[in-house]
């Protein structure tokens, strides 16, 4: 009869220390958790492992390395996690020769800046100096002299923000270098009325900058024989009726 009544009490007798050891296995793991994370946290905010050593600049070239780092202001010795990358980027950004850049960590310690520069197409001349301007209409150099390999571009305006300076530009773009390398200076009085001057003294009457690869396929065959005809000047502004003197 006694061995019936003691079962019951060996089995409750035996259960808490298994209980015991499954709330030790819950600790351990919680601390190593904890243990883990927090060093990670340590390397990445706290130590010197994962700092800002190195700064590379990758693109300038209008732009001195020394004055990219200096407005940049990425501090050695900085964390990486806490750089902020898009301040930077704006910083940097804000320069006048500066289109674009882009701001990468690469770990364990080096800042990346890549840069892409403004890139003067035209110029247009304002007083007694030329501004080097690019496809936006921002002036990216200033010279006392005509810089060579780029077209002059005479507006009322020249300012990003005006139309006709704008449409100038859009001309100068989309042009092909088969031609682009004859233009000599492009001549914006509207939006609708920019006209093209070539080195040997062909006048393009372009219009709006709309409808160019027509007006391109019209010119190609005509300046191939204007040597031939002494043809000086050729209206495209309308490419359905191409008139020339």
């Amino acid at each position: 009869m006694s061995s019936g009544t003691d079962t019951p009490e060996h089995v409750e007798e035996a259960a808490p220390p298994r209980r015991r050891s499954s709330r030790w296995k819950v600790l351990f793991v919680t601390l190593l958790v904890v243990g883990v994370l927090g060093t990670a946290a340590w390397v990445l905010l706290g130590s010197r492992l994962l700092v800002a050593r190195h700064i590379d600049v990758v693109g300038e070239r209008l732009v001195p390395r020394d004055r990219v780092l200096a407005v940049a202001r990425v501090r050695l010795g900085e964390p990486l996690i806490r750089l902020d990358t898009g301040a930077v980027r704006d910083r940097v950004e804000a320069v006048q020769e500066v289109e674009t850049v882009r701001v990468e960590r690469r770990w364990p310690a080096t800042v990346r800046i890549v840069i892409r520069e403004r890139t003067p197409i035209a110029a247009v001349q304002r007083d007694n100096r030329f501004l080097q301007v690019d496809r936006y209409g921002v002036t990216v150099l200033t010279s006392a002299a005509r810089p060579r390999g780029l077209p002059s571009l005479s507006v009322a305006d020249p300012t990003p923000t005006d139309p006709a300076l704008r449409s100038g530009l859009a001309v100068i773009r989309a042009l092909p270098p088969w031609i682009s390398n004859r233009v000599a200076s492009v001549d914006a009085r509207s939006p609708e009325a920019v006209t093209l001057r070539l080195k040997e003294g062909v006048t393009i009457v372009w219009g709006a900058p709309e409808r160019t690869p027509d007006k391109l396929r019209l010119l190609r065959g005509l300046l191939s024989t204007t040597p031939q005809r002494g043809i000086k000047s050729i209206d495209v502004s309308s490419p359905e009726v191409v008139t020339t003197e």
